[in-house]
């Protein structure tokens, strides 16, 4: 048997008027999620453990059945897996955005999507600026870099920026959580000032600016932590070999822990190369036990509040990835088990994560199915297997 993860980034969402009350699941024309709910056992999973925030970085690892008050070390250090930095004993790792700051307040968290050439030059410029024994900034996909700090402490309150656009970017400023953290906060804030006089005058942000685009005239540092004790799904379940398909260095480096192969993963946009990953996907179930791909499209369109972006993020992962792949694993000798699932909501309205459960269905041709005709998040509500949590859904996976 082989196994293949089809995770749409923050593809769930609630009900939206402009929809007549359908979520942008339910709305999308989708046959090839309509053909596997018809041959799939269903349900929902919590992926957001109690205590924890709704990020990517917690959802993904809970969709892999981690143990996250045991594993979870923070979203730095997972990204620092992908670009091939090592974390060493007594430093702390934190992802460093990017970011667009107008008028005192958090524009976006992404800097406008920043071309990769254009951050590399920007964090290169920090870096010589900036950077010391103590702290050091390395390069990572477009708005997403690292920031590794020796000595720094981890028990610290920081602010996800897609969490609070428009809001005072002051009032949201890296807080100690006890006293020792007090002289970590005040470092990371002090990297936040002295970055935006940097880059204000950055010629990449004057031709940003000129072209009428968001310059990055910001870095905002969160989500702190220090090198994870992970298993591997070897180790845990025995699984040979398996790839990680995904743009998003955050994915790519919660697989690389996981003890899975990186693949190239086009870009992390709506406009991503579906076609490409797709492909990637077919091309690695032949020689391998276990595959992840991961698809970013759909997370931005909802923090972008484009109701019809997302819907259409969607079709596109239905017709464009879903269904070569699940055509080719029909057509194979050996029996493929494909899952379908979003890693979190990130519904229009909020423009953010949040800790509801997501739909999931199992497909497998000629294996048991619940009868149900749709995939979307009512569905799955109705669907066999009840709603999980922990490692429920991978085990359920590879059983």
């Amino acid at each position: 048997m082989k196994y293949v993860i089809i995770l749409g980034d923050g593809m769930a969402d609630e009900p939206i008027p402009s929809l007549n009350g359908k979520t942008p699941l339910q709305a999308a024309d989708t046959p090839t999620f309509d053909y596997m709910a018809s041959r799939s056992r269903m349900g929902m999973l919590k992926t957001v453990p109690e205590g924890f925030h709704p990020g990517s970085e917690v959802a993904n690892m809970s969709v892999l059945g981690y143990d996250l008050p045991t594993t979870f070390e923070g979203r730095g250090s997972l990204e620092a897996a992908s670009i091939g930095v090592d974390i060493e004993r007594g430093e702390m790792a934190m992802r460093c955005n990017l970011i667009c700051v107008e008028n005192g307040k958090i524009k976006n968290h992404s800097a406008g999507h920043i071309s990769d050439e254009e951050a590399a030059e920007l964090i290169a410029f920090l870096s010589e600026k900036l950077g010391s024994d103590t702290v050091r900034f390395y390069p990572g996909i477009s708005y997403r870099h690292l920031l590794k700090i020796r000595g720094g402490d981890k028990r610290i309150d920081c602010t996800p920026p897609h969490d609070v656009p428009g809001t005072p970017f002051r009032e949201v400023l890296v807080k100690a959580d006890v006293p020792e953290a007090e002289e970590t906060a005040d470092l990371i804030n002090d990297l936040i000032l002295k970055s935006q006089v940097l880059l204000a005058n950055h010629p990449v942000n004057k031709k940003r600016i000129a072209e009428g685009k968001d310059p990055a005239n910001s870095i905002w540092p969160w989500s702190p932590g220090y090198r994870p004790s992970m298993p591997t799904l070897a180790e845990r379940f025995g699984i040979k070999s398996g790839v990680v398909i995904s743009a998003v260095d955050l994915i790519r480096g919660i697989g690389v822990y996981a003890g899975l192969k990186p693949v190239a993963g086009a870009t992390g946009l709506w406009n991503t190369n579906y076609e490409g990953k797709a492909k990637a996907a077919i091309e690695a179930m032949k020689n391998n036990d276990f595959v992840f791909v991961h698809v970013e499209a759909s997370d931005e369109a909802g923090h972008e509040g484009d109701v019809a972006l997302k819907t259409r993020t969607i079709e596109y992962l239905d017709q464009r990835l879903c269904k070569p792949i699940v055509e080719a694993a029909d057509r194979m000798q050996e029996s493929v088990r494909i899952a379908v699932l979003p890693d979190h909501p990130t519904p229009c309205r909020l423009k953010t994560h949040t800790s509801n459960p997501v739909p999931f269905m199992i497909y497998s041709k000629g294996e048991n199915a619940d009868g149900i005709s749709e995939y979307n998040e009512c569905s799955a509500i109705n669907g066999s297997l009840g709603t999980l949590e922990t490692d429920g859904f991978i085990k359920e996976l590879l059983k």
